[in-house]
């Protein structure tokens, strides 16, 4: 088991948005989760990422052991995109590089300044740090925001490839990337929106 998750209640701005949610991720298993806009994906991921506290419920999840893409792409805007993958590769340890610009076509932007890609050579960047992470766990926010149809498809075979290295993949997204992946339908965990005066985001 590469997550478990039970019992969980996450928050937005001090109010609960999901509660009692409880599920399992194995390896090399993709869980979709699905709702509409503002029911909590993001605040759940988050949460799961270790970028917010839960008020309440267990996370239980190996350390180390996920990588993150959120709606930021954590791309460094003064370094060239070479020198994105290397500073990522030293975080986390990956040597691979080469594989990691293949896979998302970036070879021939690699001496490029990042501060001058177009918004989806910048996601394709931001997408390619998650082949240098070496996780286990994929958390995705919404990951083929800005990307042309060429580019999801780079992207779909890139979670395959590591779905069939047991990794596993929790994301959140409105395309069909062709993937065979069970849904997560958050709806039936909204909560009621009681404040928590007990607890303040604000510096989240």
């Amino acid at each position: 088991m590469v997550l478990s998750v039970s019992c969980l209640t996450v928050s937005r701005a001090g109010r609960a948005v999901l509660s009692d949610l409880s599920f399992d991720l194995m390896a090399g298993q993709a869980l979709r989760v699905q709702g509409r806009n503002g029911v909590g994906k993001t605040t759940l991921l988050r949460c799961l990422a270790g970028l917010q506290p839960a008020l309440a419920g267990r996370i239980e999840i190996a350390a180390d052991s996920l990588a993150y893409a959120g709606h930021a792409d954590g791309v460094k805007l003064p370094l060239t995109v070479l020198e994105n993958l290397r500073f990522w590769a030293d975080i986390f340890g990956g040597r691979d590089i080469d594989r990691a610009l293949d896979a998302f076509d970036l070879a021939p932007l690699s001496d490029r300044l990042a501060g001058t890609l177009s918004a989806g050579q910048r996601r394709r960047l931001g997408l390619a740090r998650l082949l240098l992470a070496d996780r286990p766990l994929w958390l995705l926010d919404e990951p083929t925001v800005s990307l042309d149809d060429a580019s999801v498809t780079l992207f779909a075979a890139a979670v395959y490839n590591h779905l069939q290295a047991e990794g596993a993949v929790l994301i959140a997204s409105h395309i069909d990337l062709g993937l065979s992946a069970e849904v997560l339908d958050l709806e039936p965990y909204r909560a009621g929106w009681s404040t928590q005066a007990s607890f303040d985001e604000a510096f989240l």
